[in-house]
């Protein structure tokens, strides 16, 4: 790796599901988003069904598509409240897949300098992982987990 000769993170990257720890995970990275001077990569990454039937599969990619424009439209408001000269520069990714390989993609493309994840609130998660403890395992880039 090589050192793009910056002070501080460009890109801070928020994934966003639509749950309250993933809405907290995204204010607390436009926090620090708007204190760095950085670009605010917000992704929402939505599921692949595991539907066989081509009706069933259409609606699945019908709901993905409303959730992400609804979250869209939340941020948009939300960005809209505060003073102009304490706004962040955002963008809002949709990407296809499970959300891990969603997140690192999106990351990587956009060259990420850190990256804030909700906590999951699936206790099935303490079991088999979640995608912030996956993502920390990872290695490759700061990872905060906000509760």
């Amino acid at each position: 790796m090589f050192e793009l000769g910056t002070d501080g993170p460009t890109v801070i990257l928020a994934g966003l599901d639509g749950s309250d720890s993933s809405l907290r995970a995204a204010a607390y990275a436009a926090g620090l988003a708007r204190r760095q001077h950085s670009l605010l990569a917000l992704v929402y990454v939505q599921p692949l069904g595991m539907v066989s039937a081509p009706e069933a599969a259409a609606a699945s990619a019908d709901i993905g598509r409303q959730i992400a424009e609804d979250l869209e439209r939340q941020i948009r408001e939300a960005v809209e409240r505060v003073p102009g000269d304490e706004r962040v520069r955002w963008e809002f990714h949709t990407v296809r897949g499970d959300a891990y390989s969603g997140i690192v993609e999106t990351a990587d493309r956009l060259r990420a300098d850190a990256v804030v994840i909700g906590a999951s609130e699936k206790a099935g998660h303490r079991f088999l992982g979640s995608v912030a403890l996956r993502l920390v395992k990872a290695g490759r880039w700061p990872v905060t987990v906000v509760p």
